[in-house]
């Protein structure tokens, strides 16, 4: 395999080449380059046009500058050089440390710098900060201090409230910071002596030792363990809990009436056979397909998608607080969303039996299932049908005798843009989804794996689909000059990464082939496949998904290397998504007539709603994970199966077979001293010769479980025991 690293050997992925054009520009920040100057001094593969790209996103991205001869040059403000101090000014995110340092991971640098404790000057957890830092210290890491708190990741925390004469105190205590921030009694609410309370922070001071002020928002309910812990998720990872009164009224006071001037304006589709398929708990019905035949044999399949900018206009209060949020999020007993339920679960919920505002793709198939047209715009539709992913399902199986005819068509096409999607070049891994059965009290009494079938698939296709074409449409709007789009992106894999994956596959008699993208794609591919049919491998495909890069959105096209789309764009969730919301604003405007928006203006969009997008990943992940060691705290004693997944100088990790929880087995509980393997694949007892390897079942014991670490203590169930 060869090394991305080794920049003569290849092209190098557009993280890598920004990393290194940034890394070249800084050792002589006043010196000017030009395009052609850079590939030579790079010594990279990459064409013109690649680094080219590379260079627009950096100076989207506030790090490089041009000058009116249209070279290339470091951007002062980014990089600022020290002779003396040889120190350099960065940006970068902070990310403290129990001790109360932190590590400030900054784009474009190889490691992340420390910053010792009496320098973090007031920074907390994923603030933008400004550091000045000394990179190049001999055989030593690279270490700074905070100078400027650019912006603050977040504003409320949950505290223990205590009141004294004058003034009270919340008392913020987390594994990575300790807040004592001081409430006026105006701002006490209804917070009383030994609540748990959330803050809002109004002023944080200035340095470490500075007061922080702020104000008790809300009282909460720790008789409720459940929605304690639940509300602490979101609120930890940076979402509110509650709507401001002025954007709860604001959506109140929209207009539900559908005028004659609106319609005019629109594509009349409420004549044309439309539903949707959603899971049987949803609310919020933000996409519905159309189905018509056409009198050539052809046949017309609409995507219609909720018109959330009907009713959220830029700059209201609405639009702000959906930009602050920037995306629902679903824990595993509640949806914290992004708009207000008067918008999502009604005036913009495609609900049955009712005409509603939507922004439609509507594609032309021929009867070899290809599509030959493509029709975008507002319009507005009625939906004849809600199906639960159950009943279309049902359908589709001959269980059901409703709408056959057209289900089984639009899953056929479905099925060719499936086959013709891989074909060319889309990544399959499908991984298995936890779903929990609650009681009342939002207790789990259930885990079970969710199956996707044909109901869900056809759904998936149609939406990526338009997603697609959207993108397609925007990138080539005009071929002189670029017309800027919010794209999802997706880069080429880690390069480390995937050396350890193929490693470790070859414990397994796998060979993977990562010499380029397109063979990276088929070893994927094909060890997807071989899983599926040999459970050992199971376990080199949560590896093999965290070698992917991180899906993100960006103003710069690099394209969806896990979908394989060369233009890919979110258009489908904007009742969910404000970066949907975005791209409806921006294409509508460009339908008709070309108006560019501000290309750095929608980047700084796209980097905020990508972060917020992994807060929200974050906190779905912290609820399951929560709720998977609530299960098994009431099943300690019980004995089941799973699967080693990784093992440490302390222990193996196993994945619980039927829950896809972690838990943990130290070594010194096998019995007997054991000896592990220089790559940690496999431990092998020393008297037994026992051998436990990565990808073994085995026998397990739930032996404890800690709610507060969210940890599930294992042991090895023993021949004896059993």
């Amino acid at each position: 395999m060869k090394n991305y690293k080794n920049k003569t050997s290849k092209k190098l992925p557009q993280r890598f080449l920004q990393n290194a054009i940034l890394k070249l520009l800084r050792k002589k920040p006043g010196k000017v380059y030009s395009i052609g100057n850079l590939g030579s001094k790079l010594k990279t593969k990459n064409s013109k046009d690649s680094i080219k790209s590379a260079l627009k996103k950096l100076e989207s991205d506030g790090k490089v500058i041009t000058d009116k001869n249209g070279k290339f040059a470091v951007h002062p403000s980014f990089v600022h050089s020290d002779r003396k101090s040889k120190s350099v000014r960065l940006q970068g995110r902070a990310d403290l440390t129990a001790s109360g340092g932190a590590y400030v991971i900054v784009d474009g640098q190889e490691r992340d710098i420390y910053v010792p404790p009496k320098y973090v000057n007031g920074a907390l957890q994923g603030d933008t900060v400004a550091i000045e830092a000394s990179l190049h210290r001999k055989g030593r890491r690279p270490e700074g201090r905070i100078v400027e708190v650019i912006k603050r990741k977040r504003v409320n925390f949950i505290g223990s409230f205590q009141e004294l004469k004058k003034y009270g105190f919340v008392f913020v205590e987390t594994p990575r910071m300790n807040l004592d921030i001081k409430i006026l009694p105006k701002n006490f609410g209804p917070a009383k002596e030994g609540d748990s309370v959330v803050v809002e922070i109004l002023n944080f001071g200035q340095g470490q030792n500075k007061e922080i002020t702020g104000k008790v928002i809300e009282v909460l309910n720790t008789e409720d363990r459940n929605d304690f812990e639940m509300n602490s998720i979101l609120i930890n990872n940076g979402f509110e809990i509650v709507f401001p009164p002025e954007v709860i009224a604001e959506s109140e006071a929209l207009s539900d009436v559908y005028d004659d001037e609106e319609i005019g304006r629109r594509r009349d589709m409420r004549e044309v056979l439309t539903f949707t398929i959603d899971p049987h708990n949803a609310k919020d019905f933000d996409d519905a397909i159309s189905y018509q035949k056409l009198e050539n044999g052809s046949v017309e399949i609409g995507v219609h998608i909720a018109d959330v900018t009907h009713f959220v206009k830029p700059g209201s209060a609405l639009d702000r607080d959906a930009y602050s949020r920037s995306t629902s999020v679903y824990l595993v007993d509640r949806v914290c969303p992004m708009l207000p339920e008067r918008i999502s679960n009604e005036l913009c919920s495609l609900r049955p039996n009712e005409e509603k505002w939507s922004f439609s793709v509507i594609f032309t198939f021929s009867e070899d299932h290809k599509v030959t047209d493509v029709w975008m715009g507002k319009t507005i539709i009625y939906s004849d049908r809600r199906f639960t992913y159950e009943e279309a399902q049902e359908v589709l199986d001959g269980e059901r005798k409703e709408m056959v005819d057209e289900l089984t068509h639009i899953n056929q096409i479905a099925k060719s843009l499936n086959k013709k999607r891989f074909k060319e070049g889309s990544i399959n891994f499908e991984t298995d989804e936890v779903k929990f059965e609650l009681d009342e009290n939002g207790t789990p009494i259930g885990i079970y794996k969710k199956t996707r079938k044909d109901a869900n698939k056809l759904i998936e296709e149609y939406m990526l689909l338009a997603n697609q074409s959207v993108a397609r449409f925007m990138a080539k709007r005009d071929k002189a000059q670029e017309v800027p789009y919010v794209y999802r992106v997706h880069d080429l894999p880690d390069p480390d990464r995937l050396m350890e994956l193929a490693m470790l596959a070859s414990e397994f008699g796998i060979k993977l082939n990562f010499d380029s993208p397109k063979q990276i794609t088929q070893s994927l591919n094909s060890l997807s496949e071989a899983s599926e049919h040999e459970d050992v491998l199971q376990v080199l495909k949560p590896m093999a998904i965290r070698c992917m890069s991180k899906a993100a959105y960006s103003s710069e096209n690099i394209g969806h290397y896990g979908l394989g789309f060369e233009h890919y764009s979110h258009f489908t969730s904007p009742i969910r998504r404000y970066s949907d919301v975005l791209a409806h604003r921006v294409l509508h405007e460009n339908l008709t007539k070309i108006k560019r928006a501000s290309k750095s203006g929608l980047e700084e969009q796209c980097v905020y709603i990508s972060l917020k997008e992994r807060d929200a990943i974050t906190a779905e992940r912290e609820s399951i994970k929560y709720k998977q060691v609530e299960y098994y705290s009431t099943r300690i004693g019980t004995i089941t199966t799973g699967v080693i997944r990784n093992i440490i100088d302390r222990g193996m990790f196993i994945e619980i077979a039927e829950s896809q929880a972690d838990g943990f087995i130290p070594l010194d509980t096998l019995n007997e001293q054991v000896t592990l393997h220089p790559a940690k694949i496999k431990v092998t007892g020393m008297k037994s010769s026992q051998v436990w390897r990565i990808g073994d079942q085995v026998d397990i014991k739930i032996f404890n479980v800690d709610m507060d670490k969210r940890q599930i203590d294992l042991r090895l169930n023993t021949e004896e025991e059993q």
